[in-house]
């Protein structure tokens, strides 16, 4: 990417909570159009998608915790990962969009928080060296 301060930058990772989120969307079909269009947005090539959820799981084995209710889903992009945990009772989602190659975390930043409808809680930007 760059050399900062005489060190060489090779990725950067957006970390993101959203609060308030529009819980309707933490499903795995909205889940992939945000994907899609985030890296649209961002610039990032989609490669495998991997899910953990309760789809098929039967309804007594699912669990009831606040802390575990909800969707998380691993996007791998040719050059890293975005990963997205999503608590539907908490009506927050917690993201981590990390890249070798550069991106507008602001901009992700921004329409992550406008298509889940939340706010923004806490938002770093950590270099990888």
């Amino acid at each position: 990417m760059e050399n900062r301060g005489g060190k060489n930058i090779y990725g950067k990772e957006l970390i993101l909570d959203l609060h308030e989120c529009d819980i309707s969307k933490f499903n795995r079909a909205d889940l992939e159009i945000y994907l899609k269009k985030l890296c649209d947005l961002i610039d990032m090539e989609r490669c495998d998608l991997h899910w953990w959820d309760y789809v098929g799981v039967p309804e007594e084995e699912r669990d009831t915790e606040a802390h575990l209710v909800g969707t998380s889903v691993v996007q791998f992009i040719k050059t890293s990962d975005i990963v997205i945990h999503t608590l539907d009772i908490l009506k927050k989602a917690y993201f981590n969009i990390f890249s070798c190659k550069d991106f507008d975390e602001k901009a992700a930043a921004e329409f992550s928080k406008e298509y889940f409808g939340g706010i923004i809680a806490s938002q770093h930007v950590i270099d990888r060296i």
